[in-house]
């Protein structure tokens, strides 16, 4: 497949320690029992395999899924870990994270696909995301799998204000929501993932 990002040197790898810091740091921040931030990295990397992508684009995208919701961390909002539903003008406020994600991720050097990715990873398939309602194609694919990722990750693992369920149960949403919020190719080829340690679900544990 052609790049949309232009290659850099890299390593192949998951052990950027200044990531993993920032990803440590959205994990305590969010509640999450179990590295949510690096699960979804290599659930990503996975799908990405799938659709051949050059070496690069694998690796912006396993750097955005480490920082994706950096600009939660970064805002701060006691809302953010509220057991209840969020009112209006906190969910408005709460879509900001995605632009100040961005600006984040670029003030920390990292390349502008990086930026790029961390801003659209709410964007959905149908074009009711945040916050540049995108559809289709117009959303990245690097972004469309990071969308499917999180949502898995977010789904199976708990936090003090929502219980994980399980594998079966969180692929079945995927379903569901497949071509609303999800690229059907995308929740395709995740199904197909096997043998992964990071596709279990914590609902047990």
């Amino acid at each position: 497949m052609e790049s949309i990002f232009a290659p850099e040197a890299q390593s192949d790898n998951f052990s950027d320690e200044p990531l993993m810091q920032i990803s440590a740091a959205m994990d305590e921040f969010e509640g999450y029992a179990h590295p949510h931030g690096k699960r979804i990295a290599v659930i990503s990397d996975a799908i990405a395999e799938q659709f051949n992508f050059a070496p690069h684009d694998r690796h912006a995208l396993r750097q955005a899924a480490l920082v994706h919701d950096i600009g939660e961390l970064v805002m701060n909002r006691e809302y953010i870990r509220a057991s209840r539903l969020l009112r209006e003008e906190e969910r408005i406020d709460m879509q900001r994270h995605t632009v100040i994600g961005e600006q984040e991720a670029a003030k920390r050097g990292l390349s502008r696909a990086v930026q790029l990715l961390v801003r659209w990873h709410h964007e959905w398939w149908n074009g009711a995301g945040y916050p540049d309602a995108l559809e289709h194609e117009q959303i990245p694919l690097a972004a469309r799998i990071l969308r499917v990722a999180d949502t898995y990750a977010a789904l199976t693992d708990s936090r003090p204000y929502s219980v994980a369920i399980s594998a079966s149960e969180a692929k079945r949403y995927l379903v569901e929501w497949s071509g609303i919020e999800f690229d059907p190719k995308v929740v395709k080829a995740f199904l197909s993932l096997e043998n992964l340690p990071e596709l279990e679900s914590y609902s047990n544990s």
